[in-house]
């Protein structure tokens, strides 16, 4: 048997996967609230509100 033990790989695992989302979590969050970005995120924001009978597709 090898010296793993259940509880050891869980532990490892749940603190990892932890650190992980924590890590994308923060680093979605700094690309969100980066400066430059901020145009971008306010025009994207408005395209909803936008009526523009060219952007439509159908009929």
């Amino acid at each position: 048997m090898s010296g793993f033990e259940y509880e050891t790989v869980a532990r490892f695992a749940q603190q990892g996967g932890l650190i992980y989302f924590a890590a994308i979590f923060v680093a979605g969050c700094v690309y969100a609230l980066w400066p430059s970005n901020k145009e971008a995120f306010r025009r994207m924001a408005q395209l909803p509100l936008e009526d523009h009978e060219d952007d439509h597709v159908g009929p």
